[in-house]
């Protein structure tokens, strides 16, 4: 199996933010470059699982063809998004313990839009053609 470039690329970033966010708020601490590293990759995972999920109920909302369908659809995604970030905080607590902490919800949530929106930058500064997502 290959691994894309992009996905590399998507890994530093994170660390880079994630590193910058535990510099700025108290909050969010990471005790070791390998611990945020590996913080890094499990965001990396679960924010790719979390976006072919929302994918998938954003093309069931689209397919939708009755009104609880849609109804049903629009609720999934008020579930998945705030959902994800009790996951992220879940996985982290679970595989890192009191090595890293993230803050609460408030906190990740502004690390997940900061991760999201750095990574959609750089994939268009360094792959215009191809999707940010």
């Amino acid at each position: 199996m290959r691994v894309d470039p992009l996905h590399l690329v998507d890994v530093l970033i994170y660390l880079v933010i994630l590193n910058l966010t535990a510099q700025f708020i108290p909050s969010v601490i990471a005790e070791s470059f390998v611990v945020s590293l590996a913080t890094a990759i499990m965001l990396k995972l679960v924010l790719e699982g979390v976006l072919r999920v929302k994918k998938a109920v954003v093309a069931r909302l689209r397919a939708a063809s009755t009104g609880a369908r849609r109804v049903t659809s629009i609720v999934m995604l008020v579930l998945i998004l705030p959902g994800s970030k009790f996951v992220v905080l879940w996985l982290e607590d679970l595989l890192f313990g009191d090595a890293v902490s993230l803050g609460g919800f408030w906190s990740v949530t502004l690390l997940v839009l900061a991760l999201t929106a750095a990574r959609a930058g750089v994939r268009r500064a360094i792959a215009p053609g191809r999707p940010t997502t």
